[in-house]
């Protein structure tokens, strides 16, 4: 993904997911694709923003904590995040943050 975010006005919720890669694809990339067109059609979601170099840092942009819980619940989402923990992360961290205030160009 190599565009910015076009978020709202504040508030809505940040969730930032930190991580480091196992070697090979083992079906991450189409598994990542997958995750991000599903994301995009659940209620809540405003946008998308990831980097990978040595680490990779995704943050997925939500209008509020429920459209978030909903998201980490989805099914499909569950199983993988399961085969993340399973075969593609060696660590990962998620963060979720409240962005009261943005400013850009």
């Amino acid at each position: 993904m190599s565009t910015i975010a076009n978020t709202p006005q504040p508030p809505y919720y940040a969730v930032i997911f930190t991580s480091n890669r196992t070697e090979g694809d083992d079906g991450y990339n189409d598994m990542a694709d997958t995750m991000l067109k599903l994301a995009m059609q659940q209620p809540g979601f405003l946008g998308v923003e990831s980097a990978r170099a040595e680490v990779g840092i995704t943050v997925s942009y939500w209008a509020d904590l429920q459209a978030i819980k909903q998201w980490k619940a989805n099914v499909d989402h569950l199983e993988a995040q399961q085969l993340g923990k399973e075969k593609w992360y060696s660590s990962y961290k998620t963060r979720i943050s409240k962005v009261e205030f943005d400013y850009g160009m």
